[in-house]
């Protein structure tokens, strides 16, 4: 009895120092460097000072996630997915737009479950505009959208549906024509 317990005990000891070096090893892992590098790419990414739009709640495709000291008539939301060629086109536009128009809340929305290629493509590009993450396909389904990106959609300051352009713009002089006549009309 004693002999089988010092060779259970033995085996005990072998599998945990094992698991052990597993775990440790796994620093080393081209698979665990990509998800600190994921994290590090959305952790890097502006704050969001608003993640609940038209009444649907999201999270911040980066920092943190505060309350909007400041409340626009107008929002401007630009869905996008990191996949999307003509999103790539167009978002460092909407990153203009929120420059140049500071009255106006301009924020992206990433159709898409893969948050981190999202992060990566803003900050491949140089946005820095706001993004939140939707893995669902909550918002645009709230909103009864087409299901196509790049789409963008002005909501009113009560969060209401102002309209939609399902449309990719290619140039900025286009993007504000559009929005500001959307504007405009509110």
């Amino acid at each position: 009895m004693r002999k089988t317990m010092l060779i259970s005990a033995a085996v005990f000891v072998a599998v945990f120092a094992v698991l052990i070096s597993l775990i440790v090893g796994k620093h080393d892992d081209p698979a665990t460097e990509s998800v600190i590098a994921d994290a590090q790419q959305i952790a890097t990414r502006p704050d969001c000072d608003v993640t609940l739009v038209a009444g649907v709640q999201l999270d911040c495709l980066g920092g943190y996630s505060g309350a909007s000291t400041a409340d626009p008539s107008i929002t401007v939301v630009n869905v996008w997915a990191w996949w999307c060629e003509p999103c790539r086109a167009e978002l460092p536009l909407f990153d203009t737009l929120a420059h140049q128009h500071p009255e106006l809340r301009v924020i992206g929305v990433h159709a898409d479950t893969k948050a981190a290629n999202g992060a990566a493509l803003l900050n491949d590009l140089g946005v820095n505009m706001p993004s939140l993450q939707d893995n669902h396909n909550a918002f645009a389904g709230a909103l009864g959208l087409p299901n196509v990106v790049p789409i963008t959609v002005v909501l009113n300051a009560d969060g209401s549906l102002n309209s939609f352009i399902p449309r990719a713009f290619n140039s900025y002089e286009d993007l504000e024509a559009a929005v500001m006549s959307k504007v405009q009309a509110a």
